[in-house]
């Protein structure tokens, strides 16, 4: 809600799932818009999701899951958003086309230019020592649009690796102006 608030003139709001692995972050996030902003007709909602693993982007590309892996939507939910094909689910067309899968070395050149306004890294800065932590955090809040979100995994934090990014919850940090 904040997002189309804040883009209420030009209808544009842009996230990304750092680490997405196989893909069940970026489609939740797919569902959440399609839910939320059912209403933004005409609006440019995109989402980038990358991972270093080249054979995980495919998988989440596909969008083809057991059924166990949406077991914790509830069944309105799972009816409207996957399709069963055989002993699997197939993810809506419609959350596919808000997402885009992209391998990505977190650690090398990013090729998009941004601004995001909300970035999903969870479970991801944990593999990597302090040093790096703070490059990726900067990095992060070069590509976060001012007031972003920057969203990061329960066993994570950026306590005395930033000071571009206030807390405003367990594991959610705004990037401040």
């Amino acid at each position: 809600p904040e997002a189309m608030r804040k883009h209420g003139r030009d209808h544009r709001i842009r996230c990304w799932s750092a680490g997405c692995s196989t893909g069940e972050e970026p489609h939740s996030m797919a569902i959440v818009v399609r839910e939320v902003m059912s209403s933004c007709v005409g609006w440019d909602i995109r989402i980038l999701a990358t991972d270093l693993d080249s054979n995980v982007v495919a998988t989440a590309g596909q969008g083809r899951y057991t059924g166990e892996r949406i077991a914790g939507l509830s069944r309105s939910r799972a009816k409207k958003w996957f399709h069963t094909t055989g002993d699997k689910v197939q993810v809506d067309t419609s959350l596919q086309t808000l997402i885009t899968f992209k391998q990505l070395n977190l650690m090398q050149s990013w090729p998009m230019r941004g601004p995001f306004d909300l970035i999903f890294c969870r479970n991801v800065v944990i593999y990597f020592d302090k040093p790096t932590q703070r490059k990726l955090f900067d990095r992060y809040a070069d590509y976060l649009a001012d007031g972003g979100y920057l969203f990061l995994g329960h066993s994570e934090s950026m306590h005395n690796l930033s000071d571009r990014f206030e807390l405003i919850g367990q594991t959610i940090y705004r990037k401040v102006c």
